[in-house]
């Protein structure tokens, strides 16, 4: 059976085993959903790729203990979340001032894509704003799919903890991003409608 055809597991006994390419074929499988969760847990791809880098030699190292009491992709998620929430509680506790970036030109696209676009960055943004407790569970189960149950064994808390932290974390999010559900509100306002009195009627003469 060559590698391709194995399955996750059969992977994880032959690397066990001193097989040098069963865990390569691994992180070839599990890549890029492993780099979506990352991306979007930290949002700058400098991180993501340190963190990404610094699961994977975990897991490496681990797989020789994997019990097979989960799936080996739920194993490496709980990996390259607790890299991603150990980078952000490191980056709390040392502040730093980002750089300016330099303006630059972007091509001119039509206005769907451009409103998707936009409406994705708010998205990002507004995930950013959560707390990382929330934000990490908010993407495993409403951005990568996974169930509640799944999402626990993951970050390795309570199926409740799980519920009560999406909850908390959609409310957040319904309030950030608001103004994407009626972006035209505030177009029909004039930007001095507040700062007027409404008119008296005439009296007559």
């Amino acid at each position: 059976m060559t590698a391709a055809a194995s399955s996750d597991g059969d992977l994880i006994a032959a690397h066990a085993a001193g097989d040098p390419h069963a865990f390569t074929e691994l992180v070839r499988r599990h890549r890029d959903r492993m780099w979506a969760v990352a991306l979007r847990t930290l949002r700058d791809p400098e991180e993501a790729a340190d963190a990404l880098q610094e699961a994977f030699i975990s897991a490496f190292r681990a797989a020789a203990s994997f019990r097979a009491e989960s799936q080996v992709s739920t194993w490496l998620h709980r990996i390259v979340v607790n890299a991603c929430l150990d980078r952000v509680r490191r980056r709390q506790a040392r502040p730093t001032v980002p750089m300016p970036e330099e303006p630059h030109r972007e091509p001119v696209a039509p206005r769907d894509v451009m409103d998707e676009r936009v409406t994705s960055l708010a998205v990002q943004d507004a995930l950013a704003e959560l707390p990382a407790e929330q934000r990490a569970p908010i993407i495993l189960v409403d951005v990568q799919g996974y169930s509640v149950a799944e999402s626990a064994q993951i970050l390795g808390i309570a199926e409740g903890t799980v519920k009560s932290r999406c909850a908390r974390g959609r409310a957040k999010l319904a309030k950030l991003l608001g103004h994407l559900r009626n972006p035209d509100a505030s177009a029909n306002v004039s930007p001095d409608a507040g700062a007027m009195a409404p008119r008296r009627p005439r009296e007559g003469r």
